[in-house]
């Protein structure tokens, strides 16, 4: 079963997942194990999660692979509050935010929370989306430097600027997105398979995931495989993908069902990429580009790993470059309550400002391994404080009816923000004392 996801150009919703169709233009009955949520995980499987997964495995060896584990747990949690949110209100994070916060101290706080998370977490995300495409150019075809007096500016995240641009402004969004998800499952498959090939020491792969262990120089890696995952600005997209897949409370088993799987695929991906670099890079080298990188591969590739990798993370990047603008503009669309319509020049403004700063930031002369470490600590901080305010909506009867959160879903949401809280203030901690 093949999905086409595409953004409509007239639709509200980001996305719109329907299935493929038989030669009569009849529909194939739709699978229950993939979906919306499919395309949540292609979302966070990109060239953050490459780079950050690596590095974690150079440093740490396995000892970082629980964070991953509780990721996945905490991505799995709160992905499923905000699917069941769409599905039961009909309502996006965003909306759900200004429609039940009444006070106006509170709606103002809300309103604000939710576009720092936009603006400060997408354009860093936005930064390494393109520096992670940037890396994949870089290896493949050239690295160019313009020297502006004292300011060096790479050419390279200029043209995948561009590349989004002019896909966001025409609108053909739907064969690049197809195009570039394939090559990113294929890259996952690739790092899947080679971290067999790898022959990891399996005992200390276990004790990785259920003995968590970490020394001080490790909780900024901590927050950033947290924040490569538990991607913030997901919480606000799921909401409107799954109105395209279902519309009864009744399918809320087969929302869960689809989820689970697709949340199951994406860690082991991520672990995968942790364990393959463990195995074959601990504490070898200093990881600066995409060759670097690509060294962990050669076990499967040989001297195909650095183009491939170089290929992976420019596909992985650009399709990010593309969905991660739009998922501001329409987050922001919900939350200040602009009417649903892409070609308003307010929604437009979002996403181009997003757009520019992130070519901004990527091509200012910075290490694109330090800019893409930056964004999964930027989303890592600002996770526990939107998680708070969906708590909050999840808790709404007269929002969700009979489906509000039980009391299980709020212990365990509590214990994520408490988790996420902590670790936040040991990383900001970490940094005070690093500048």
């Amino acid at each position: 079963m093949l999905f086409h996801v595409y953004l409509p150009e007239q639709a509200p919703e980001l996305y719109c997942l329907k299935p493929c169709r038989t030669e009569h233009n009849e529909p194939i009955p739709v699978k229950k194990y993939f979906g919306p949520s499919t395309v949540i995980t292609a979302a966070f499987i990109g060239p953050g999660t490459v780079t950050v997964c690596t590095l974690a495995g150079v440093n740490s060896g396995y000892e970082l692979l629980w964070a991953l584990l509780f990721s996945a747990f905490a991505t799995f949690l709160l992905q499923e509050m905000t699917a069941r949110l769409g599905l039961i209100s009909g309502a996006g994070f965003g909306e759900a935010i200004r429609q039940q916060l009444q006070h106006p101290v509170a709606r103002l706080l809300g309103i604000t929370l939710v576009l720092s998370a936009i603006v400060v977490g997408n354009a860093a995300y936005e930064g390494g989306n393109i520096s992670g495409a940037a890396l994949g150019v870089q290896e493949l075809v050239f690295d160019f430097r313009l020297q502006l007096g004292a300011w060096q500016l790479s050419v390279a995240p200029l043209l995948i600027g561009t590349i989004a641009y002019l896909i966001l402004g025409l609108g053909g969004i739907r064969l690049v997105q197809n195009a570039l998800i394939g090559l990113v499952a294929l890259m996952s498959i690739v790092f899947l398979t080679t971290a067999l090939a790898a022959q990891p020491d399996w005992s200390q792969v276990i004790a990785g995931l259920f003995v968590p262990r970490s020394i001080d120089a490790d909780w900024l890696a901590v927050v950033a495989l947290i924040g490569t995952t538990v991607v913030p600005y997901n919480l606000f997209l799921h909401a409107s993908l799954v109105r395209e897949r279902y519309s009864d409370a009744a399918q809320l088993p087969d929302l869960r069902r689809e989820l689970l799987v697709s949340i199951v695929i994406g860690a082991a991906i991520s672990m995968s990429i942790v364990i393959t670099s463990a195995a074959t890079l601990f504490g070898q080298q200093d990881i600066n580009s995409a060759a670097d990188m690509a060294v962990q591969l050669e076990p499967l590739l040989g001297e195909w790993s650095t183009s491939f990798l170089a290929l992976g993370l420019f596909a992985a990047g650009i399709s990010s470059a593309i969905t991660a603008p739009l998922a501001a503009a329409y987050a922001a669309r919900g939350v200040l309550g602009w009417q649903a319509d892409p070609t308003d020049l307010r929604f437009r403004r979002v996403w181009q400002g997003i757009l520019l700063i992130g070519v901004a930031v990527s091509a200012s002369g910075y290490s694109p391994v330090l800019i893409i470490q930056f964004a999964q600590l930027t989303n890592g901080i600002l996770l526990p404080l939107v998680a708070i305010f969906l708590l909050v909506i999840m808790n709404q009867q007269s929002l969700l009816k009979e489906h509000t959160n039980t009391t299980v879903q709020n212990g365990f949401g509590v214990m994520i923000v408490l988790v996420t809280l902590l670790l936040g203030f040991r990383s900001l901690n970490a940094v005070l004392n690093f500048l």
